[in-house]
């Protein structure tokens, strides 16, 4: 070959090796940006897991505490029209009240109105013929309207105190339907405020509590001039119609103008929204720092790259070998995984590994030299191993180029951690055939411990532990499905803690939920076949499904969950006449088939028709829908 010709050889080699560098500059930027960007990603949607996840727990505590209000509130409304407001009743009711001041809880004050507005009871210690409430908008709604539900109000500040309440009040009628007067029960709204200060997020987080509206209820920060602050405008409120009970919500704060992250919750019972929010800003200034000392690391390892390949072509030039080149290209791709937080192995065809970067002592507790030359699925868990070892198979075949796995394996320390691994077959640049395969590892334990924490909240019952009432209901279409497949019996169990609100007046909620508690594992005992299924199914109701079970199977379970809390013996003074706890159950059991399909509500409804014959009877016994049981108190629905 003449030397011109040699020459442009080389300058060719030198161009096609130049673009080679650049393009290898552009791909490391180009990954570097797009995996700083998936970081991003990952702030954002922990942040959005954590502001979903108090937004959840606090419209159930939002719940709880207006719960307690009604249950309050039904209480007087429910004496004053049994017995009425003379004076000798109203006293009675005054000495009432004053027994309730240190038993209230988060309820700051009960007030009793008459039909003029005047005050004729309440817990705060004032001259109750000072004031009139008949100027109040919650007193003028009830006055106007029959509804004798539950009125939640926007807050306004207390004549008896001076600060700001939240009121939830109930009309009561004279024997002859006509308007009697008012109950109210207020919560502060500095006990939300105080409340939800304990929950972090971070610095310029807030947690609000809006009434369905648009009225602010109470403010983590600023709860004293946010209170009674209309947001109607907002798109949250003003769309909150066409929108979910709940949801990811980003939006521009109407008080600092500050772009917030957010998750709203519309509660379930009451009109009332939960706004968890963080400052999107602060949410991403640890990712903003942290990329910014990556990415300098990267320019630095591109400059460097850039550098070499420079050098390299000018090498070519001079006539030295492709091979060097290529050997500093393959030392660059090595620092590579050497700086990647990710483990990267290099796994021959006899499965053994060949190269592992020194994030495996991170993840595994293993050093690279330890871990070289081992089998590379020896810690892979016996469950997950025949699915790994498939996948590996079909790399090694030719069957797939790349794939991605999520499995445990073991760690040094003895535990197990999950891995999410992108596999992709090598190729052998001169005969085209596979030569291993190339495994990048990370660590998912901390996001697959998250989704069974979300699971198990999902389908639990937070105070008893039971199923919940959404799980119940799926439980019962899947069994009544599979018996009507089948051709076998469902029988189902509603059980009512009888005098239950009596119980919780005589010794308090702390006492009711520990109550509960105590039922709820007397009936989860009897669930002891695997297809049975204890639920709470609301308030002091429980049931228990019990899949292939006849009427006889079916009493005898009622019968066990009555003799164990017979056998506990928990103290009840106001259930008379055992005095003690005691449950009032109803049974049913039905065969269903094609026809009856969908017809799974109709086992409720007949367990409940029993239930409340069990209850009219006299409580504390077992009813069988439809059938005599013969045992202490049991009676036919």
């Amino acid at each position: 070959m003449s030397a011109s010709l040699r020459n442009a050889s080389l300058r060719q080699l030198a161009f096609l090796a130049g673009g080679l560098v650049a393009l290898i500059c552009m791909a490391l930027l180009t990954l570097s940006s797009l995996r700083e960007w998936g970081l991003r990603h990952e702030a954002l949607k922990a942040a959005e897991v954590d502001v979903a996840n108090i937004a959840q727990s606090l419209v159930q505590h939002a719940d709880d505490s207006f719960e307690l209000a009604d249950s309050l509130v039904i209480g007087l409304v429910h004496r004053l029209e049994t017995d009425g407001i003379g004076p000798g009743a109203i006293q009675r009711l005054r000495d009432d009240i004053d027994l309730r001041k240190g038993t209230m809880g988060r309820v700051r004050a009960l007030f009793v109105y008459d039909a003029a507005g005047r005050w004729l009871a309440t817990t705060e210690s004032v001259n109750p013929a000072l004031f009139n409430n008949s100027d109040r908008e919650y007193f003028k709604q009830h006055r106007a309207s029959l509804d004798k539900g539950l009125l939640i109000g926007s807050p306004i500040r207390s004549r008896s105190g001076g600060q700001w309440v939240i009121t939830a009040s109930r009309r009561f009628d004279h024997p002859d339907g006509s308007f009697a007067g008012v109950v109210l029960a207020t919560i502060d709204a500095s006990y939300f405020a105080d409340f939800y200060k304990r929950f972090d997020l971070g610095t310029t987080g807030t947690i609000t509590l809006i009434e369905k509206s648009g009225i602010i209820l109470a403010r983590s920060v600023d709860n004293e001039t946010s209170v009674g602050r209309d947001v109607s405008s907002t798109p949250l409120i003003r769309e909150m119609d066409a929108r979910r009970p709940a949801g990811l919500y980003y939006f521009r704060s109407p008080f600092d103008q500050t772009l917030r992250l957010s998750f709203y919750r519309l509660s379930d019972r009451f009109p009332l929204l939960i706004l968890a929010t963080e400052a999107k800003d602060e949410v991403l200034a640890p990712w903003r720092q942290e990329a910014m000392i990556r990415m300098a690391l990267v320019l630095g390892l591109v400059t460097l790259i850039a550098g070499t390949g420079i050098y390299l072509v000018r090498q070519l030039l001079k006539g030295q070998r492709i091979a060097a080149v290529l050997a500093a290209n393959e030392a660059d791709f090595r620092l590579l995984a050497e700086e990647s937080s990710d483990m990267v192995m290099r796994i021959g065809l006899d499965e053994r590994i060949i190269y592992v970067s020194p994030s495996c002592i991170r993840l595994l507790g293993w050093s690279a030299a330890q871990l070289r030359e081992t089998h590379a699925l020896a810690g892979v868990n016996g469950e997950d191993l025949p699915r790994v070892r498939q996948t590996v198979r079909a790399l090694k075949q030719g069957e797939v180029e790349e794939t991605r796995l999520v499995y445990r394996t073991r760690q040094r320390e003895g535990g197990e951690i999950w891995l999410e691994t992108a596999l992709r077959a090598t190729r052998d640049p001169e005969t085209g055939k596979v030569n291993g395969v190339v495994a990048i590892s990370r660590d998912m334990t901390a996001h697959k411990d998250l989704e069974q924490k979300l699971a198990t909240l999902a389908i639990k019952d937070g105070l008893t532990g039971l199923a919940n009432r959404r799980h119940f209901d799926d439980m019962l279409q899947q069994e009544w499905r599979r018996a009507g497949r089948d051709g076998t019996s469902v029988s189902l169990l509603m059980m009512d803690v009888d005098n239950f609100k009596k119980f919780n007046d005589q010794y308090g909620h702390q006492a009711g939920d520990s109550c509960l508690k105590t039922v709820a594992k007397a009936i989860a005992a009897e669930a002891r076949r695997p297809g049975d299924l204890a639920a709470r199914y609301g308030g002091e109701e429980f049931v228990l499904l019990l899949p292939n079970a006849d009427e006889v199977g079916c009493a005898l379970v009622a019968e066990r969950i009555r003799q164990s809390l017979e056998t506990l013996n928990l103290a009840h003074a106001l259930n008379l006449p055992t005095k003690r706890v005691t449950l009032s159950i109803g049974g049913a059991t039905t065969w269903p088939n094609a026809e009856t399909q969908g017809n799974h509500p109709l086992l409720i409804a007949a367990a409940d028709r029993a239930l409340y014959v069990a209850k009219h009877a006299g409580r504390d016994r077992f009813v069988m829908s439809g059938q005599v049981v013969a045992w202490r108190g049991a009676e036919s629905a």
